[in-house]
C-alpha cells in the first residue's frame, strides 16, 4: 500500500479505508484539539473521527454512487447502533446524505444486517451503518453496503472513494442546502427483519416446539438488537428467554457482548468469583451459571437446555454459551464451532444439495478438514466477511455459466478473476449483465453454499427474500441473528437423536481442534507495517529463520485480497503464521495456527514476533501508549485492583481490557499483576 501526498503534505494511503469501512476513536469537531484542522487531518494525523468528517465521507459515497446510475434522486439506507447517545455523529451521515442529493431513508438503531436486507428489498441505492461493531464505545466508524446484492465496496472501490474525498473541500460542502430528503423507515424495516428472521427457510425451525426445551439468556452487549433479539426468540417458539445488557444507554461492548469471549474456549465456574474472576462482571456469563445450577436436574435428563446468544453492539456477530451440567461450566463456541454444527445440520438433512464451505484464514484449519470430511469444498479467503461474500458471488456466477454450453469466455474470465482476485464490484456487476438468462433457474439451483464463516463470529448462510412484486432473492449477509436461530434449530435437532452427555459433547466440539492462538499488540504505528516495508522484511526474516530453528520448512503464501497480510505457511500447510495489521481497531495480531502437537513451537516463535513488533511499532505519542507505561508502572511494584489503578475513568476499562489482550496484565486474587511479557516490556 504505496502512501502519497496531499497537498497539506499530509501522507495518506490509496484507501482510508480497513477491513470493513472506516473506525476510529471519536473526537467533537468542536473540541479545541480540533481547532484549525480539517476534518481529513484529524482523521490522518490524530487517528480521530469527527461528525464532520462522517458528514464528508457519506457525501462522497453519495457522489460516487450517482456516477454510474440513472438520473434520478439516490435512496439510502441509514441506519445505526446505540453508542452515539449525542445523535451528533448519526445526523451527521443524514446531513451528509442528503447534502449529495440522496433521499435518506432512515432506519434508526437497527442491527447491521438489517441495512442490506431492506435496501435489496426496496431497491434502494446504497446503504451506511454507523457502527465501530465490536469495538469499545469510545469509537465509531461507518460501514457500506452497495445495490449489488448488497455487497461490501471491495479495495479498488474503497481507492476510488478516497480519492473523491481527497478532492472535497469541506468547507464549501458545510455550506450546501439539504437537496434531498428524510424518510423515517424504521417500523416497516424492523417489521421487515422480524418476518424475514422467522421464515422457516431462513430460520431451519420446522415447528412452533422446536426451541421449546431451550433456556436462553440473549446478550445485544447494549447495542442495536436490544430488544429485537429476544423478541424475535420468543416469536421463534424459544422456552425462556432472558435479556441481559439491554440498556440503550451508549456503553456498547461494556463488560458485555463477543469481543470478551475471543480466545477463550470454555468459562469455568471460578472465573465468575469475585474479585479476581475474568468474568465476574460480565452479566450474561453470570447469569448462565445461575441459570444452569438452578435447572441442572433437567439438564442432566436431556429435557432442559441452557444456552446463552451472544451478540456485538451492530448485531452481525454471534456467539453461543452453552451450558454443561455434568461439569458445571460453560463452552464458548466461536464462529468456528457454531460454523461446523450448521454445516453439518445442512448436509444430513439435504445431502448433495451443497457444495462450499467458506472460511479466513483466521480459523482453526481443522474447520475446513470437518468441513472436508462432509463432502463439502473448504475455500479460504483473507479476513473479512466481504471476502467471504467475493467467493459467492463468484461461485453463483461459476455454476450460472455451467449449465451453458458456450460463452467460453466468460467461463475464462471468471476462473482468472478467481486466481488474480477481484478488487472492484463493478467487475462481477458486468460479468452477471453478460451472463443470459435461463428459463429454468429454480431457487434450489443456486444452494452452492453451506456456510462462509469468520471465527470471530460472522456466519453467512443462504437467505430468501421475497421482494415487492412478489419474486424471491437469495441473500448473504453476515447476521448474527440469523446464525443464532440456525445454530440453535440444528442442535434442538441434534438433541432429539443424542444422549445428553453425547449431545453435550457434540456441541462443544463439534469437530476435533487443533491450535490456536493470537498474540496483540496495541496503540501502534500500523502503516510502518505493510508489504515490503523494513518491518515487514525483518518479521519475515525472523519467521523464517525460527521456523527453521523449529523443525519447520517455510513458504509465503499470497492473498491478493490482502497484500500486507504476511502469512507464512509451514511444512506444507500443516501449520501457519500470519502477521496482519487489524481493519478495525489499533493493532496488529500475531496468529498462530497449527495442529496440537505444533502447540509448544508455535507459541516460542509468536512470542519472538510479538516482541519484536512491541519493539518497531509502538506509538509514543499515542495517548493510551502513555496510558498503558503510566498503568504498568503502579503494576509493576505491586498488584492494583482496577478500581485502584490512577487512570481516568473514561479510559480505564478499555485499557485494562486491552492490556490483559496483550497478555502484559493478569488478575489474581489480590488485583492485577504484571505477566513475564508485561515484565519484558516495562524493562525494554
Amino acid at each position: 500500500m504505496k502512501p502519497k501526498t496531499i497537498p497539506m503534505q499530509t501522507v495518506v494511503p490509496d484507501r482510508l479505508q480497513g477491513t470493513d469501512g472506516i473506525r476510529r476513536e471519536t473526537k467533537s469537531a468542536k473540541d479545541s484539539e480540533c481547532r484549525g484542522s480539517t476534518p481529513l487531518q484529524i482523521f490522518l494525523e490524530k487517528g480521530w473521527i469527527t461528525e464532520e468528517f462522517m458528514e464528508l465521507y457519506v457525501y462522497c459515497y453519495v457522489k460516487n454512487q450517482k456516477k454510474s446510475a440513472a438520473p434520478k434522486k439516490r435512496t439510502i439506507v441509514i441506519g445505526w447502533d446505540p453508542r452515539d447517545t449525542s445523535g451528533n455523529f448519526t445526523e451527521a451521515v443524514v446531513r451528509g446524505v442528503r447534502k449529495a442529493g440522496g433521499e435518506a431513508m432512515v432506519l434508526g438503531v437497527v442491527p447491521t444486517p438489517l441495512v442490506p436486507l431492506f435496501m435489496l428489498h426496496n431497491g434502494d441505492d446504497g446503504g451506511i451503518m454507523v457502527t465501530a461493531s465490536h469495538n469499545p464505545k469510545d469509537q465509531n466508524g461507518i460501514k457500506l453496503f452497495l445495490p449489488f446484492h448488497g455487497m461490501k465496496p471491495l479495495p479498488s472501490d474503497d481507492i476510488d472513494l478516497t480519492r473523491n474525498l481527497l478532492k472535497q473541500n469541506f468547507d464549501a460542502i458545510k455550506k450546501l442546502p439539504l437537496k434531498g430528503g428524510r424518510t423515517d423507515c424504521q417500523q416497516k424495516a424492523l417489521a421487515l427483519f422480524q418476518h424475514f428472521s422467522l421464515l422457516p427457510e431462513n430460520s431451519w425451525i420446522d415447528s412452533p416446539d422446536t426451541l421449546k426445551a431451550l433456556i436462553l439468556v440473549v446478550d445485544p452487549a447494549f447495542g442495536a438488537l436490544t430488544g429485537i433479539a429476544a423478541q424475535i426468540f420468543k416469536e421463534a417458539g424459544v422456552g425462556k428467554v432472558l435479556e441481559v445488557n439491554a440498556e440503550k444507554n451508549g456503553a456498547v461492548n461494556l463488560r458485555s457482548g463477543v469481543g470478551d469471549l475471543e480466545g477463550c474456549p470454555r468459562i469455568t465456574a471460578d472465573m465468575i468469583l469475585k474479585p479476581a474472576g475474568l468474568f465476574h462482571s460480565h452479566k450474561a456469563v453470570v447469569k448462565l451459571f445461575q441459570l444452569g445450577r438452578a435447572n441442572q436436574k433437567s439438564a442432566e435428563s436431556g429435557r432442559k437446555r441452557i444456552a446463552g446468544a451472544i451478540f456485538d453492539a451492530d448485531g452481525d456477530r454471534f456467539f453461543r454459551l452453552e451450558y454443561d451440567p455434568f461439569q458445571d461450566t460453560l463452552w464458548v463456541l466461536s464462529g468456528d464451532e457454531t460454523a461446523i454444527l450448521q454445516a453439518r445440520h445442512l448436509v444430513s438433512r439435504f445431502p448433495g444439495k451443497y457444495s462450499l464451505y467458506i472460511n479466513t484464514v483466521e480459523s482453526d484449519l481443522n474447520a475446513s478438514a470437518s468441513a472436508k470430511s462432509m463432502g463439502l469444498t473448504p475455500l479460504l479467503t483473507a479476513v473479512g466477511d466481504k471476502w467471504i461474500l467475493l467467493k459467492i458471488r463468484l461461485a453463483l456466477l461459476q455454476q450460472k455459466l455451467s449449465t451453458l454450453t458456450t460463452h467460453k469466455k466468460l467461463k475464462n474470465k471468471i476462473a482468472s478473476l478467481q486466481k488474480k482476485g477481484v478488487t472492484r464490484v463493478a467487475d462481477l456487476l458486468n460479468l452477471e449483465a453478460s451472463i443470459p438468462e435461463t428459463q429454468t433457474t429454480t431457487k434450489n439451483d443456486f444452494q452452492v453454499l453451506a456456510v462462509g464463516s469468520e471465527e470471530t463470529g460472522h456466519n453467512i448462510t443462504t437467505a430468501f427474500l421475497t421482494l415487492p412484486n412478489q419474486k424471491e432473492m437469495s441473500i448473504y449477509s453476515g447476521n448474527g441473528l440469523k446464525s443464532a436461530l440456525n445454530t440453535f434449530a440444528a442442535t434442538e435437532h441434534l438433541a432429539t437423536t443424542l444422549s445428553p452427555k453425547r449431545y453435550i459433547q457434540s456441541v462443544r466440539q463439534p469437530f476435533s481442534p487443533g491450535f490456536k492462538s493470537t498474540l496483540y499488540t496495541y496503540y501502534i504505528c500500523q502503516e510502518l507495517f505493510c508489504r515490503d516495508s523494513q518491518v515487514w522484511g525483518k518479521v519475515k526474516r525472523l519467521l523464517f529463520q525460527s521456523a527453521k530453528q523449529s523443525g519447520y520448512s517455510a513458504k509465503t503464501r499470497n492473498f491478493p485480497d490482502d497484500p500486507d497480510m504476511l502469512y507464512i505457511s509451514l511444512s506444507g500447510g500443516k501449520a501457519g503464521i500470519f502477521v496482519r495489521n487489524s481493519g478495525t481497531e489499533n493493532k496488529i495480531s500475531v496468529n498462530l495456527r497449527g495442529r496440537k502437537l505444533d502447540a509448544g513451537k508455535l507459541k516460542k516463535i509468536g512470542l519472538e514476533v510479538l516482541k519484536l513488533l512491541f519493539s518497531l511499532l509502538k506509538n509514543r505519542d499515542n495517548l493510551f501508549y502513555k496510558l498503558e507505561l503510566y498503568a504498568l508502572s503502579q503494576i509493576a511494584s505491586r498488584p492494583v485492583i482496577d478500581k485502584e489503578l490512577e487512570i481516568k475513568n473514561q479510559y480505564k476499562s478499555r485499557l485494562i481490557n486491552e492490556m490483559r489482550k496483550q497478555n502484559l496484565i493478569q488478575l489474581s486474587l489480590e488485583g492485577n499483576r504484571l505477566t513475564p511479557l508485561g515484565k519484558w516490556y516495562i524493562n525494554h
